[in-house]
């Protein structure tokens, strides 16, 4: 989609074993990077094909986003970047009544402190550099509040926060810090609403563009982000969810 216009350039994508990640990884190496994938388990078999295909330098680094040891020891390995790209995230579902702090507590940690942790420990190169490029990806619940998903919202919202404080002070240094708010997404974070024929459908119906998105949307507008052609793009979240927040 964007030619060579990364050529040169190298990348982190974090939670890139499937789904959005996946596809991010993979626009960005069609779109001329060389990538660093952080995730618990294996790079994906398909993004080394793919690889291979384009002539990419693709890596693998294991990571424990719950453990900032972890985090830092990644970051260290790793060293200076020209772009980073926060997607990792994970969901736990119950009735807020019923909520355990420990799953709050660890939905913070890897939605939210480890997205802080990893723009920190890269942007300061790129701060030092006076270029770089971060996106997180953000979320609907950065602006509703969902059901039964209150750490999952209180998360996202602060990463669209985050996303602003960290533009304010890296703009002026040559950094764009910049947000994608997916919407409904055929992925596996989304099994439970994908399983449920009728809330599936209540869903549809609310979306101005009659369907769920791909991985590849997401990924189009998140490398998008990463281009020179978004150089004036600073501190925004932006939507991309068929319509649903215009509705």
């Amino acid at each position: 989609m964007f030619d060579d216009v990364l050529h040169g350039k190298k990348a982190v994508v974090t939670g890139a074993s499937r789904g959005i990640g996946e596809a991010v990884a993979a626009t960005l190496m069609r779109s001329g990077s060389d990538v660093t994938t952080l995730q618990r388990g294996p790079v994906s078999p398909s993004l080394l094909r793919l690889a291979d295909e384009l002539e990419r330098s693709l890596t693998g680094v294991s990571v424990d986003f719950a453990d900032a040891d972890s985090i830092g020891a990644a970051i260290a390995e790793i060293g200076a970047v020209d772009i980073l790209v926060n997607n990792a995230g994970t969901q736990i579902r119950h009735d807020s009544v019923d909520f355990p702090l420990a799953d709050f507590n660890r939905v913070m940690q890897i939605n939210t402190s480890a997205v802080f942790q990893l723009s920190q420990g890269f942007g300061a190169h790129m701060v030092a550099r006076g270029e770089g490029k971060i996106v997180t990806l953000a979320s609907l619940l950065s602006f509703q509040g969902g059901l039964r998903v209150p750490a999952y919202a209180a998360s996202k919202g602060a990463v669209a926060q985050l996303t602003k404080a960290l533009s304010n002070e890296w703009a002026s240094h040559g950094v764009n810090v910049n947000g994608v708010a997916p919407g409904y997404v055929q992925t596996d974070m989304n099994e439970a609403l994908l399983a449920d024929p009728d809330r599936f459908r209540q869903l549809n119906e609310r979306i101005p563009a009659g369907r769920w998105a791909l991985p590849e949307d997401i990924a189009n507008a998140v490398v998008y982000l990463c281009t020179p052609y978004a150089d004036y793009v600073h501190g925004t979240i932006l939507p991309v969810d068929g319509g649903w927040l215009g509705r």
